[in-house]
């Protein structure tokens, strides 16, 4: 069965149970946002495919995207919106209905295929160790907290996942539009067995670059250490 649904093409990807934060400011999508407010509906998120960006009207999106539902609006001056939404079903386009005055397409949704349950939560528990690892790179790496909360369940544990791997969007839309647990978190072990060693060795090369003391530096020590939050002018008083 058919659904008919607004569209809001993106250059992101959206999964089920993530967290999307959206400026609405151009015309079209203030309009398509007050009426899914109005209706109690949700709208489609999609990766853009070709195009510059969601304001062109000949924007073409993927065929599989995400419902997000809208959780909290902040209204703002001149009709803006400020929304927080939460990705809900994956969706397939079977159709685009009109163009004007934003996409409006029929979708099919789309249900999650399970396998083997017992391999799954095998392979979902591996997943989950090889991330709680890649995190903690990553926080060590950039030096800012992260926090993912990975449900124990596998079907949303693999989109929590793939929302926070830090990969191309186009890769992030290849996991997406897996129809199978078990295949999508087969696709991110190997990711994660690929970022990981590149992150160790990231970590390694920052180790050994230590800090540049310059004797020639006006200030001496402290002076040294503020041109590498300031640059090198500012004043000498």
């Amino acid at each position: 069965m058919t659904r008919r649904l607004r569209l809001f093409p993106l250059n992101a990807v959206l999964f089920p149970g993530a967290i999307l934060n959206l400026h609405v400011f151009e015309p079209r999508y203030r309009q398509m946002i007050s009426e899914c407010l109005d209706a109690n509906e949700a709208f489609g998120v999609v990766l853009i495919r070709e195009g510059k960006d969601c304001g062109d009207t000949e924007v073409m999106p993927h065929d599989v995207g995400t419902t997000a539902e809208i959780c909290d609006v902040t209204p703002l001056p001149a009709g803006r919106y400020y929304i927080s939404t939460t990705g809900r079903r994956r969706f397939r386009i079977q159709d685009v209905v009109s163009r004007e005055p934003y996409l409006l397409v029929d979708v099919e949704y789309l249900e999650e295929e399970l396998d083997d349950p017992g391999a799954v939560v095998e392979l979902s528990d591996e997943v989950r160790q090889e991330f709680r690892e890649y995190v903690r790179l990553l926080v060590e790496f950039s030096g800012t907290s992260a926090d993912y909360d990975v449900p124990s369940d596998p079907v949303d544990a693999s989109f929590i996942i793939g929302d926070a791997l830090q990969v191309a969007d186009t890769m992030k839309q290849r996991l997406l539009e897996l129809s199978n647990t078990q295949q999508r978190l087969t696709v991110e072990l190997g990711f994660l067995r690929r970022l990981l060693p590149q992150l160790r060795t990231l970590l390694e090369r920052k180790a050994e670059q230590a800090p540049v003391e310059r004797d020639d530096a006006p200030g001496g020590t402290f002076r040294t250490h503020q041109e590498q939050f300031f640059g090198k002018h500012f004043s000498l008083n």
